[in-house]
């Protein structure tokens, strides 16, 4: 993909926003080391942030172990387990706390951020197996249907504890966005893509090695779900990819592979809109968009 392609492909407002990303975070930041990365990641977060929606209740506490930020806006129907994006190297319960809140605010749904532990100090699967405590525990102790989304690493995580706890815990849907699904990277979206704005092919690996202290497992769907042979007995999922992103094709190939096995997946691709668009959900009309559908199947699996 050239950088003429993208400039057909991605708009004014949307370019405006990769500039205003890349003057906080370049991208030769993945060279950093992890310190840097995560101190750079924190301001270009603490940049974008928007103050919370009126109403929104927050309080910190551990559920399952695992550090977690409860949001509330009133009694509430259902309980939605939230993983961060942050190639499971950077984020935490700052990073995504404007998204969380105003998801909370606009579905009254109850939301738990999960601070789940992070590479390469914790590598794979450390994030995993908080990721499933805090599910567990949330379910536990607030009862009622319960639901898992999460944006990128995020995502992937969110899935993953689909596939782990089918048939032990009765999770009501699955909501990813831009989700790293472990896709084949020696074709489709990883090569088309992979030099987009904001996230290459080349920082997908990065991030992986990172995670997984070396090679990565190729057969274990706790790192990545379409590395799993049973894609049945899960909830509905709906997935949002971004179409200028290495990962565009994950949601579309892990959406088939659950239809096939007889269950209940769409995925929207995004048009014009790249990796880590949920910050410029106030200032991209087409992200702003893409926010109000996810707050929409958000709701309706609730």
């Amino acid at each position: 993909m050239t950088a003429t392609d993208y400039e057909i492909l991605i708009d004014a407002p949307t370019w405006a926003f990769i500039d205003a990303t890349n003057r906080w975070y370049p991208p030769e930041t993945a060279s950093f080391t992890v310190a840097q990365q995560r101190a750079v990641y924190d301001r270009m977060c603490a940049a974008f942030r928007q103050p919370r929606p009126a109403g929104v209740q927050v309080v910190d506490r551990a559920l399952g172990g695992v550090p977690c930020r409860v949001y509330e806006a009133g009694p509430s129907r259902a309980t939605v387990l939230y993983f961060h994006g942050g190639g499971f190297v950077v984020g935490g319960l700052d990073s995504h706390d404007d998204v969380c809140a105003e998801l909370c605010a606009a579905t009254g749904l109850r939301l738990v951020s999960a601070d789940y532990r992070l590479a390469p100090e914790h590598p794979h699967p450390a994030a995993f197996d908080d990721a499933c405590a805090a599910t567990r525990a949330a379910a536990a102790e607030f009862g009622g249907p319960v639901l898992v989304m999460g944006d990128s690493a995020g995502g992937s995580l969110a899935a993953s504890v689909a596939h782990a706890l089918r048939g032990r815990l009765a999770l009501r849907g699955v909501v990813l966005i831009y989700p790293a699904l472990g896709g084949d990277r020696s074709r489709g979206s990883y090569l088309t893509h992979a030099q987009a704005p904001m996230l290459t092919t080349a920082d997908v690996e990065a991030y992986a090695a990172l995670r997984h202290g070396g090679a990565e497992p190729l057969a274990d769907p706790r790192a990545d779900a379409l590395r799993d042979t049973d894609f049945s007995g899960l909830p509905p999922v709906v997935i949002f990819a971004a179409e200028c992103d290495p990962l565009a094709d994950d949601g579309p190939d892990y959406a088939a592979r659950i239809a096939a096995a007889g269950g209940t997946a769409r995925c929207v691709t995004e048009p014009g809109l790249v990796h880590g668009y949920l910050r410029a959900r106030h200032s991209v009309p087409r992200a702003a968009d893409s926010f109000a559908r996810i707050i929409a199947a958000l709701a309706a699996l609730a």
